[in-house]
């Protein structure tokens, strides 16, 4: 078994939708499953909200990142970057980042945005970065999925991606692409866990 521990933050919740399509995707694979976890809000000065949210998934803590066999890691878009919050927690890891624990693990990306040009794969590339410094194996989407080529709104090969626009709906091809990614990351997550790739 693997768990694939998908993080993300969401104030409005275009971006835990997608958490949980990517979920799905996870869990259409045997011998996978999702682990779903969020960041609270960050209060100026860097006071974080109360440990307990009111409704959804936990808050994640740095051991659900330590024991997982690979990560989703998801933000809406905030000027090209991941936001605030998720970014706090994401600078909480350096125990980790010395230890190692995370290093060798497979870990994709994901993001939503309000408009159409609003900066989904330069968010999703700044997001990749400090995985790559956490030693992590990247995985994105591979041209070999169909609705890449047919999506007219989300979906780029770094990580899944969606339009929000004025309340738009997930698309069929945002909505297809995300549960491809999931099961793409718990696919490389059974395969380097069984030995098969190093």
């Amino acid at each position: 078994m693997v768990e694939i521990l998908i993080l993300y933050y969401s104030r409005y919740g275009a971006t835990a939708e997608m958490a949980d399509l990517i979920a799905r995707g996870v869990e259409s694979v045997p011998g996978a499953t999702a682990k779903v976890r969020t960041v609270p809000e960050v209060a100026p000065g860097g006071a974080a909200a109360p440990p307990i949210p009111a409704s959804g998934p936990p808050y994640a803590t740095l051991d659900d990142l330590k024991h997982c066999d690979g990560l989703a890691l998801g933000s809406p878009t905030h000027f090209g970057n991941m936001a605030a919050p998720l970014k706090h927690f994401i600078d909480s890891t350096s125990n980790l980042w010395f230890s190692g624990a995370l290093s060798g693990k497979p870990a994709g990306v994901f993001t939503s945005t309000s408009s159409m040009h609003g900066g989904q794969e330069a968010t999703l590339i700044t997001m990749l970065l400090p995985l790559l410094h956490h030693g992590m194996i990247l995985v994105g989407i591979p041209s070999s999925e169909t609705a890449l080529a047919e999506t007219s709104s989300g979906g780029t090969p770094y990580g899944p991606s969606r339009h929000t626009g004025k309340e738009r709906s997930v698309s069929p091809e945002e909505r297809q692409l995300c549960r491809a990614f999931g099961a793409r990351l718990a696919k490389v997550a059974l395969a380097l866990k069984q030995g098969r790739v190093t």
